[in-house]
């Protein structure tokens, strides 16, 4: 390969630098240097990207990858995709301000009929839209401003194991928070690990008669809500998907009570899960839409979408001054388009029940596997350790040790994942929803083949590094 933009390795370029062995330890050198303590990707992914396209990024090392992290769900059309570098490049050679703070502008006025275009019906009829400051945790932080400013209320109901944010208002209707909140927590539906020992229809309906009972009591503790927030599928949290049926009896439950109901959409949207928006799948139309990741296109964007009966603000009552970038909503709206016109939505729900049905073929032969599930596009491994079973256990134990040693045997494979849940022990897979039924097949051989792999070589461990208690 050759060097950076000066032809010599070591040789900083304005296109990306030098390449070669050499560049690629120096770069993840420096970079342990330089950066955080806090930089979370670099740590599992000793990597260094140079060029990219659709499914496949090239290290600064000469090794190809396949992508199945995709920005964590942000590239909905992979790296690349040439209708977005189109619609990139036109805004630059037009001439337009890059910088406009809220203005009106052509731009935005393309991106916002688009995305009114996808919305659920009933909402789009009706809706109002905020541009936030560009990552998902701002988008989070307006709509619990917002439903607060609406109804005069505080406290906010939100779910186990649900990831809405790094900010702080976001972290504290997260799964993890700790500390003085304004938050109730209430049960998130899980199949393999019920909170209630049952599972299947019949958990769900304990975890909604718990919230019902929980907002009727007046001997709760628990306030009036300002709003309640949850995912349609719970990405972070192990890729759990809501059931329809408890979706719609959570729509209900809020409706009823004039409970404004958040829908966290921001790794969900945009076809990830086989519809255009995940709530689409239930039926169930919110009142709050918090949307990030793909809508931008691969650039940073973040928008909040409601009734416009929550249009309580004054004027400057929530800003950013990032929130008019011009590049992200010339590529969202062409991400948005190609979407909707080619129905990536629906492959993405066909190719990902084939990679499903495929993947839950292998816990036949690996007992390590101890549960498949996702939605679309949006699937989960969940790794276990079946020889760690208690008397009261109801399914192993996770095994985030092998868990880990599975995405770093993907890695030496050429196949890029990431880890989930409560104890890191669901290997994640997130795709471009323009994956091919090739690329499919290759992304599934090299994960059985890691998994295998690393089973074997996992099997011999000391018994009390295999699972948390």
């Amino acid at each position: 390969m050759t060097g950076g933009a000066a032809g010599t390795t070591g040789t900083t370029g304005v296109t990306g630098g030098a390449t070669g062995p050499g560049a690629h330890e120096g770069i993840l050198r420096r970079q342990t240097q330089r950066e955080s303590a806090a930089r979370t990707y670099a740590r599992s992914l000793p990597i260094v990207p140079v060029r990219a396209r659709g499914l496949t990024i090239e290290g600064a090392d000469g090794r190809r990858y396949l992508d199945c992290l995709s920005g964590a769900g942000t590239l909905a059309l992979g790296h690349n995709h040439p209708v977005v570098l189109e619609a990139i490049r036109k805004v630059l050679d037009s001439g337009a301000p890059l910088h406009v703070l809220d203005l009106a502008t052509p731009v935005k006025d393309a991106f916002t009929t688009e995305l009114f275009a996808t919305l659920p019906g009933e909402l789009a009829a009706d809706a109002r839209i905020q541009f936030c400051g560009p990552a998902g945790t701002d988008a989070v932080e307006a709509a619990l401003k917002l439903v607060r400013t609406a109804t005069g209320r505080h406290d906010v109901l939100s779910f186990t194991g649900a990831y809405h944010g790094m900010t702080a208002g976001a972290l504290d209707v997260s799964g993890g928070a700790t500390g003085v909140r304004a938050t109730a927590r209430l049960p998130y539906p899980h199949d393999y690990r019920c909170p209630f020992g049952i599972g299947g229809e019949r958990g769900a309906e304990i975890a909604a008669r718990w919230t019902e009972n929980l907002l009727d009591d007046p001997k709760s503790g628990v306030p009036d809500p300002a709003g309640m927030i949850l995912e349609p599928v719970q990405g972070e949290g192990g890729v759990i998907p809501a059931p329809d049926g408890w979706l719609r009896r959570m729509r209900a439950l809020t409706e009823a009570r004039l409970i404004p109901l958040i829908a966290d959409e921001v790794q969900t949207g945009v076809g990830r899960t086989g519809a255009f928006w995940g709530v689409e799948h239930s039926g169930i139309v919110p009142d709050v839409m918090v949307l990030s990741k793909a809508i931008g296109g691969s650039l940073p964007l973040a928008v909040v979408v409601y009734r416009s009966a929550l249009d309580a603000w004054e004027p400057g009552a929530h800003a950013g001054t990032f929130r008019g970038n011009q590049l992200a909503m010339a590529a969202g709206a062409a991400t948005l388009a190609y979407v909707r016109h080619n129905g990536l939505a629906e492959r993405a729900g066909l190719l990902g029940a084939r990679m499903l049905a495929q993947l839950q073929g292998l816990a036949a032969a690996h007992p390590c596997v101890g549960d498949v599930r996702g939605r679309g596009l949006m699937i989960g491994i969940e790794l276990v350790d079946p020889e760690g079973m208690g008397p009261g256990d109801l399914v192993p134990p996770p095994d985030p040790g092998l868990a880990d040693a599975v995405r770093r045997t993907c890695l030496d494979r050429g196949l890029i994942v990431e880890l989930g849940g409560r104890h890191n022990a669901v290997v994640r897979l997130l795709p471009p929803l323009t994956l091919t039924d090739e690329q499919a097949a290759a992304v599934l051989d090299r994960f059985a083949d890691a998994l295998a792999a690393a089973e074997q070589a996992h099997r011999n461990r000391p018994a009390a590094a295999r699972s948390p208690r």
